[in-house]
């Protein structure tokens, strides 16, 4: 099972993803910026294979994936598109490692959880992986051994880091729903069972028995009990896109010790706040909840909202130095 005891993680980190396509410069600026808790960048602007989807397909055992000009499907041998989502992952990989050389604490890298890789990859027939409980499950057994082989290889890289493993889910909640649209646009997937979504994340999450997991979602309706139960040490969420219907679940996750990675900077270029705006609304959250301030710093880590592809390469890094500013105000002033 999954080590989920109490992580210590940074004040501040990234999501995942990173304009441009140099491997090296994005690795320099990413550790640069968050000695605490750096992260595994994604830089998806290099085309198929660099994005997220592709990229996590490429981890894929005895599975493999092409990119059609309706996405990603699944097919039976590996092909370019594979081969060059795992050259890819491979060249970040050698740039994370140049410039983590003695690291030795936290370090993140993220994968696609296997209810968004069920919503975005095809099968033969051309629908979603999730109209079929059998790919389903196997798509997540292969997904959950790609992890293990993945998370073994950073270590080997990274040997004094303690290795976080973020699993995006944007598509959760409409696999949840039933609001994933079917090949033809004219209907949608049925709303997939709650104990079965929560026990095929839990059997994923229990691929990285090393650390803690994260599950990463900015969409609305993130579902926080469901993803705590899963064995999720953290629940990464645009604050932006929180009601007051989650207030609930939230307090709940904190005092059970869920740590909050909280969504405060835009993820696309704009005029950016001074750090204390930033983190108004987390302090109003806590307020809200009732929750006491000094529990800010050790339940929160500041992010972007989103990750950073759609953003010019300036505002990206000024949008991470402003989720550390941040954070320091929060630390500073919690109240």
């Amino acid at each position: 099972m999954s080590d989920n005891s109490q992580p210590t993680f940074g004040p501040a980190t990234g999501i995942g993803s990173m304009p441009g396509g140099d491997a090296r410069e994005t690795a320099k600026a990413v550790t640069g910026s968050f000695e605490d808790l750096p992260h595994l960048a994604e830089l998806p602007a290099r085309g198929p294979g660099a994005d997220m989807i592709g990229r996590t397909a490429g981890m894929l055992v005895e599975l493999y994936a092409r990119v059609e000009p309706s996405g990603w499907r699944l097919g039976d041998r590996p092909g370019r598109d594979t081969r060059r989502a795992r050259a890819w992952l491979g060249e970040d990989l050698d740039a994370l490692e140049e410039f983590t050389q003695g690291h030795t604490g936290m370090l993140k890298v993220q994968a696609v959880g296997p209810w968004t890789l069920a919503a975005a990859l095809e099968l033969r027939n051309g629908e979603v992986a999730l109209s079929d409980p059998g790919a389903c499950r196997d798509l997540a057994a292969s997904l959950a051994e790609g992890l293990r082989l993945h998370l073994a290889e950073v270590a080997r890289r990274v040997p004094g880091a303690r290795v976080v493993l973020q699993l995006d889910e944007p598509s959760l909640g409409a696999v949840l729903d039933g609001r994933v649209r079917s090949a033809s646009g004219y209907r949608t997937h049925r709303a997939v069972d709650r104990q079965l979504v929560g026990s095929t994340l839990r059997d994923v999450v229990a691929a990285h028995s090393g650390g803690p997991v994260v599950v990463h979602s900015c969409a609305p309706g993130v579902p926080f009990a469901l993803l705590r139960g899963a064995g999720a040490a953290g629940v990464s969420f645009d604050l932006s896109l929180l009601t007051e219907r989650d207030d609930d679940a939230l307090g709940e996750a904190v005092e059970g010790g869920t740590r909050l990675l909280v969504g405060v900077v835009p993820g696309t270029d704009t005029a950016l706040s001074d750090p204390a705006g930033s983190v108004m609304g987390v302090r109003t959250l806590w307020r809200r909840l009732g929750l006491p301030p000094g529990l800010l710093a050790e339940a929160v880590t500041l992010t972007p909202t989103c990750g950073l592809a759609g953003a010019s390469p300036q505002y990206a890094r000024r949008a991470l130095a402003h989720c550390v500013r941040a954070a320091r105000s929060l630390a500073d002033n919690p109240e």
